[in-house]
This record gives structure tokens, sequence and C-alpha cells, in this order.
């Protein structure tokens, strides 16, 4: 019967994937938005593989992305995976809730299903990280629903297959991985010992580079403050919590009251709460609902003055506890509680109106939360990349040397982009390493800069000077590259005066120079290091098709088992 609801939770799923992609699901295009970039074609690079100097924050992406390109344009191949998270993370909280219920002995029909796969889906959580171009997230968001579905429903091989192929696929960003682990934990707490292997191996792409570079793994306490929930307005930082709101940047919220969603949300908490009250203490929705309860609570204190002080410690203390100091994505593991709340209402609903109620147990998210709709009001709107681009590319070759950009800094705005700041495309772009800084911005206050020979190319750029090609050139940099952004509401170059350099193409939107002369070796990873990059990639990889294959071949053996 369950397997029976798979085509109406996948078919629902993916409406409502499609109307929240809107515009960028039709045009083939590129998704360019604040974190989100999307280009034509990108390197397996050193910062692809997690080496770049930098955090890696964006393994395995990156490498995924950059072989995939190869084949598949990588606009085409972004928006692919972005539809396929939110079809999964719908479904798979769908299936999620059934589970749940199902085992403390409250099983629910299909219209409690696609009210939870609803819930799931279109919420204020989804949709802020999609504005804030946390697009491969989402994939360990919807890895939560399946992790606990394969923790409940599964046995056996089909269980750690499931395992594995939910923490790999939840993998594709670190958060996401431990998204999956503690999900996992949550659901079948007896596997410890299997879900920590298989989240090692999931995880390897990050956990290499941090181990054998260092990069990264210490936060910068200033960011702690900078990254803490946010209180919306009317609500106070708990109550956006609760609406699975309070994104740390305010820009990146979709239209529309969140005092509305709030309260739709927790009524259907509290009705589901107490319809389940009999068995709110039995396992597995205990640990559940303690699950969601810390996922709120934790990160409303961390936001509190005392608690952004032990946080700065933490980060400063503890390698990896950067991934603690978002608090607010924490939130979406308070989602399997909320899916199951709102199937116990609709299951609740008399069987000759149960029909009405789950079309209006579907209807109302939407209605409450329009802004989702149409690629969350307009911001997902497809950009594409000026032919200057390609020019660029075409120059810059693997091989002599490295790239610094103009102006400095890692976001810019474009005249070909949204509104928003955008993350700068040139080290997807471009198969020469592109220095970068890491530095962020936010507000006004500066955190997470290395130092290095990025930050000393941006600074010889801004002192300029007759001696700034022997700088450029003793720092293993060939390549400037200038880009056209916009300033004061028009387009135009930074104006850098960059003397003894060589303009070597020159458009409207962009201008490369190359620096004379011998360059001097840009400082990069050993080969063995490379070596083992790749090997980890490799086995995040095969942890995630091999899971996949084991629980298929598994489940089809043992066809009661759903």
């Amino acid at each position: 019967m369950r397997r029976a609801l798979d085509p109406a939770l996948a078919g629902w799923s993916a409406v409502l994937a499609f109307v929240i992609l809107g515009p960028l699901a039709v045009s083939g295009r590129y998704l360019l938005l604040r974190d989100a970039v999307s280009t034509p074609r990108s390197f397996v690079t050193d910062a692809a593989l997690g080496l770049g100097g930098n955090a890696a924050r964006a393994t395995p992406q990156d490498w995924l992305l950059a072989l995939g390109s190869q084949v598949v344009d990588g606009g085409v191949l972004v928006t692919a995976l972005l539809f396929v998270s939110l079809v999964a993370a719908g479904w798979g909280f769908g299936r999620c809730a059934l589970a749940v219920l199902e085992a403390v002995g409250r099983p629910a029909g299909p219209g409690a299903a696609l009210a939870a796969a609803t819930v799931g889906l279109w919420n204020p959580f989804v949709a802020e990280r999609l504005l804030q171009g946390h697009w491969s997230l989402l994939a360990g968001y919807a890895a939560i629903g399946w992790i606990v579905v394969a923790g409940l429903r599964l046995q056996g091989r089909a269980q750690l297959g499931g395992f594995a192929a939910c923490l790999a696929a939840g993998g594709l960003t670190p958060t996401g991985a431990v998204f999956a682990l503690v999900a996992g934990l949550v659901a079948a707490p007896r596997r410890w010992a299997w879900l920590i292997v298989l989240f090692v191996c999931a995880s390897a792409p990050w956990l290499y580079p941090s181990l054998v570079s260092g990069d990264g793994v210490r936060a910068d306490p200033a960011s702690v403050a900078v990254f803490a929930a946010r209180a919306e307005p009317g609500l106070g930082t708990l109550g956006s919590l609760l609406g699975l709101g309070g994104i740390w940047n305010r820009h990146a919220v979709p239209d529309g009251a969140p005092w509305a969603w709030t309260v739709f949300l927790l009524a259907v908490v509290a009705g589901g709460l107490w319809l389940l009250r009999r068995v709110l203490t039995t396992a597995p929705l205990g640990r559940v609902a303690l699950l969601a309860l810390a996922a709120v609570v934790l990160p409303a204190l961390a936001a509190t003055v005392p608690g952004r002080a032990l946080m700065e410690v933490v980060v400063q203390s503890v390698p990896g506890s950067g991934l603690l100091r978002d608090g607010q994505k924490w939130v979406a593991l308070a989602v399997p509680l909320y899916s199951v709340c709102a199937a116990a209402v609709v299951s609740a609903v008399p069987a000759a109106a149960r029909t009405a109620g789950a079309v209006v147990a579907v209807a109302l998210p939407v209605a409450v939360l329009p802004g989702m709709a149409w690629g969350v009001g307009g911001s997902l709107a497809p950009a594409t990349y000026p032919a200057s681009w390609r020019a660029v590319a075409d120059a810059v070759p693997a091989d002599r040397g490295a790239v610094a950009v103009l102006p400095p800094g890692m976001f810019r705005s474009f005249e070909y982009g949204p509104p928003a700041p955008v993350l700068d495309p040139a080290p997807r772009m471009l198969r020469a390493p592109v220095l970068q800084t890491g530095e962020l911005r936010v507000g006004g206050a500066s955190i997470d800069r290395v130092p290095g020979a990025a930050s000393d190319a941006e600074e010889a750029l801004a002192e300029g000077g007759d001696r700034l090609a022997g700088r450029l050139a003793g720092l293993g940099v060939r390549w400037v590259l200038v880009e056209a952004v916009v300033i004061d509401g028009e387009p135009g170059f930074p104006s850098v005066p960059l003397p003894g350099l060589s303009l070597t193409v020159d458009t409207p939107d962009l201008r490369l120079y190359e620096v004379p002369g011998p360059v001097t070796s840009p400082p990069g990873p050993s080969s063995t290091e490379r070596g083992g990059a790749w090997a980890a990639h490799v086995v995040w990889l095969a942890t995630l098709l091999g899971g996949a294959a084991v629980a298929g071949a598994a489940q089809r053996r043992t066809p009661r088992q759903s």
C-alpha cells in the first residue's frame, strides 16, 4: 500500500517543485543568486577538490559539477539536481510521516501523506535557503526524511544501503551529511556504529582536505554573531525558528507575512501533538519530538548573548565546529515532527470529509506563503552570461599561473545578474587557480579572511606602483581579471591602475591582463594531496551509488518491506 502512494507523492512534489523553481525550471539558463553560481562549464581545480586554500565548504558539489558539466551544460545540471532535491524532499517527508505514524500504531492514508509532503516542501526554510543560494543544502534536507524511512522501514542490507545512499546524497555539502547522520541516529539508534562509518565515507571529500591542510577547520569567532538566527518582526527569534524561518540574512526572505505561516504551522503542530498525546513518548515518535525541540530551542539559545559567547569559544577550540554557526539551518531537523503532525491532523478528519480535508491541508500552506511561487517571488530569475566569459576562459590555460581578480572580494553585482550580490563566477569559469581570500562581508563586518597568496595579491593590487608586476609574478600570478560590476547603480570597471601589465582581452564586461616575464609557480597542494582528494571523492561517489544499488537489490528481493 505504501508503495502505491509513491506515484502520488512524487507527482505532487514535482508539481510543487516546478511552481517553486518557476522560470528557472523552463529557461535552461543559469542560477546566479548570492551563494548560488551555476556556469556553462567548470573544471576540476584544486578549489573544486577542496584544496584551494579556503575551507572545503562546497565539496563534493563542485567536483561533481565539474565532471558533469563536461557532458551536460552546467546550468541544466544544477537546475536538474535542484529539482530532484525538492521532489525528493516532499516525497521523503510524506513517507517519513507515514512511517512514524505506522510505527506508533496510527497508520495514515494518502491525504495525510500529501499534507505531510506539502509542509515538508512548501515552507520558509526551503524558500530562504533558495534565496540565499544554498541549493545543494536542500539535498541534505531531502535526505532527512528518507533516512528516517530507511531506519524505520528497512532491515539488514537494505537498511545499510539506504543509510549509505541518504548520507552520501545529503553529503553533497558538509552540513547535509550531518543532517542525515542526526536523523539516522534518531530513527535507528542501535545502528549508530554503521551510521558513523558511512558518515565518514560520505563526508570524505571535506574531511580529507580539512585534515590534510587544516584550511578552514577553525572558523572566525566574529562570524558567530553574523550568522546567528534572526528574529522576524513580531515573532522574536524563537517564534521565527518555530515557523522554520529566521535566516541570518534579512534580504533572503520570501515575500509575505511570516507571522501568518507561523500561526498556521503552530496550529498544525499543536493539533497533531494533541491528537498523538497518548503515543507521544512512544518510540520513534518520542525521539522525533525531542529532535524537533532541540532543533528549535538550541539555535534560539545560541542567538542570545551568552549563547554567542559560548559559540565563539567552541568555534575557536573545536575543529570543524564552524558548521554550527549558521544556527537557523538546524531547524530542518524539526520538519520530521512537523510532517507527522500534518499527517495526523488530516487522519483525524472524519472519513466522509477526509478528501476535502486533504485538499484544504495541501492548499493552506500555499495560501499562507504565496511568496514561494514562481521562482520564490521571481528571485530565481535565470541569468545569461555574456560571451566575454567564454573569451576569457579560452585565453587562460590551466598551467601558466594563477588569476587575481578585481574588484576585490568574493561577491559582486553584475548588470546581467540579480540585484543581490553574487559569488564571483571566475573560480568556476576558469581552468587556472583563481586566488580568493575567503573573506565575507556581512553588515559591514569582515569575516573568514584567510592569509596567504590571495591576500598578498589583493594588497599588491590595491597599492599598485611600478613594482606591481614583479610582486604579482612573485606570488605566482600570471593573469589579472577585471570584471565590470554595478557601481552606484551603473555598470563599470573598477578604476585600479595596473602598470606594467599587458591587456590581452578587452570586452565590455571583462578585461584580462597578463603579467609579463617569468612567473613563480603558484603555491599549491602536492600530487599526493591531490590524489588523496580524488580518492576521497571517489569514496563518496561509491557510497552514493553502491548504497542505492544495495538498497534497491535488497528491496526487490523482499518486496513486502516498503
